[in-house]
């Protein structure tokens, strides 16, 4: 192998080694950071909530679902400082490999400079450099001598240059790792700490479920009650919906009327009314919480208790659990439709969007009235605390009669 081709190599391993020489690990860490924040946010969030419960607060379902939710909050939060660690223990042995590899490169090309210095005091046969380019025989040869010292020159000056760079290089890998490792040990620590946390955690949920468990009889007549409450509230809805339906139907037969019934939809709606709905529609997902913080302590559908045996539950909608006198708002443009009480969810309203509607139940206090119109993030009331210190709101979410998760409609946490 010739002198400028093993230089070529070594050149070209030394720009191809920088600092970005890992991106996939680089865009992994971003990824991971901002998980790690926005769980963070999410448990401050829990406690600054969680906190706020009043005294009165006693062994509940309600209190249940909520250490259920922080718990599997807490548990991601240590699941996502595992991950760091292992991220962090792949740069450390990307950085190490790289360092054994800058090593090597530097000894090469240290090696290839003594290498081409003692190549040219050979080519010139121990000659002083002014002798080697005047003894040429003719001037053809003087002038490749004179070239071939120029590039000998430019070389060493460049391998100079490469190896200072590449001390420089390897001087800041060390650096790194040297940060890198005591980063782990901070994370570890964190991870310790937050593994402690999840474990009282556990042993407190745990101590709930088995007050729970001794209160089975008095928990289902609790779901039958409320079973009873939300149907009630559910033929409401609908009644309201209905009458919605009735009265498009009845404009829809007036003479001249613009109110048009497309396919697929509910009821007849005007221009306004059917781009209204159709904005709705294609913000599924993206819609705000009725609730500036919070977490959702039931979700929509019937399914067995993550926790506690032998228990079902059961909802038409979402129960969001917030801070106590949080404000209750609109989550898209709609005019309100329907203002009333309900036992067991309170005071209730529902707000008409083109064909879809929203119903927000268990406020303490309302601030609009029937037929207002109000826009997305609009205060509409203020939610009540029950006889167990919990500030929750309930949500749901219709498309004409047909009730739908209010979970997939708003933006997740």
């Amino acid at each position: 192998m010739t002198s400028f081709f093993r230089f070529f190599l070594v050149m070209l391993l030394v720009f191809g080694l920088g600092k970005d020489a890992f991106p996939q690990t680089k865009k992994s860490r971003e990824d991971l950071e901002r998980e790690k924040a926005e769980v963070q946010a999410r448990l401050r969030e829990f406690d600054a909530i969680l906190k706020q419960t009043t005294a009165t607060k006693r062994t509940s379902i309600g209190e249940l679902n909520a250490i259920t939710q922080q718990f599997q909050t807490q548990s991601r939060l240590v699941t996502t400082l595992d991950r760091e660690v292992r991220l962090i223990n792949q740069e450390i042995q990307e950085t190490e490999r790289k360092i054994e590899m800058q090593e090597k490169q530097l000894k090469e090309l240290k090696a290839e400079y003594a290498r081409m210095i003692y190549n040219s005091s050979k080519l010139n046969r121990g000659l002083s450099i002014v002798a080697f380019v005047f003894s040429s025989a003719n001037f053809n040869q003087l002038y490749m001598r004179l070239k071939y010292l120029k590039q000998y020159s430019d070389s060493r000056k460049q391998q100079a240059e490469q190896i200072v760079k590449l001390t420089e290089q390897l001087a800041e890998q060390r650096v790194l790792l040297d940060e890198r490792k005591a980063e782990k040990e901070v994370v570890l620590a964190e991870e310790k700490n937050e593994r402690e946390k999840l474990e009282n955690l556990r042993k407190n949920q745990q101590s709930v479920v088995n007050t729970l468990s001794r209160k089975e009889r008095d928990i289902q007549k609790q779901i039958t009650a409320t079973k009873k409450q939300q149907e009630q509230l559910n033929r409401m809805i609908k009644a309201a919906i209905e009458e919605e339906i009735r009265l498009a139907e009845a404009a829809a037969r007036k003479e001249n009327s613009t109110t048009t019934k497309k396919a697929g939809t509910s009821m007849p709606m005007t221009p306004e009314a059917a781009a209204l709905s159709s904005s709705f529609a294609g913000n599924r997902g993206k819609l705000p919480w009725p609730v500036e913080t919070g977490f959702i302590t039931q979700r929509y559908g019937t399914y067995p208790h993550p926790t506690l045996k032998g228990i079902t539950l059961d909802s038409d909608g979402i129960d969001i659990r917030t801070q106590p006198n949080s404000n209750v708002r609109a989550v898209f443009d709609g005019v309100v439709t329907k203002i009333t009480t309900i036992p067991g969810y309170g005071n209730t309203l529902i707000i008409k969007h083109g064909e879809y509607f929203t119903m927000y139940s268990r406020l303490k206090t309302i601030t609009v009235k029937s037929g207002q119109e109000v826009k997305a993030k609009d205060i509409i009331g203020q939610v009540a605390t029950n006889a167990e210190g919990q500030a929750e709101v309930h949500f749901q979410t219709w498309k004409g009669l047909q009730i739908m998760d209010p979970a997939t409609w708003i933006t997740s946490r």
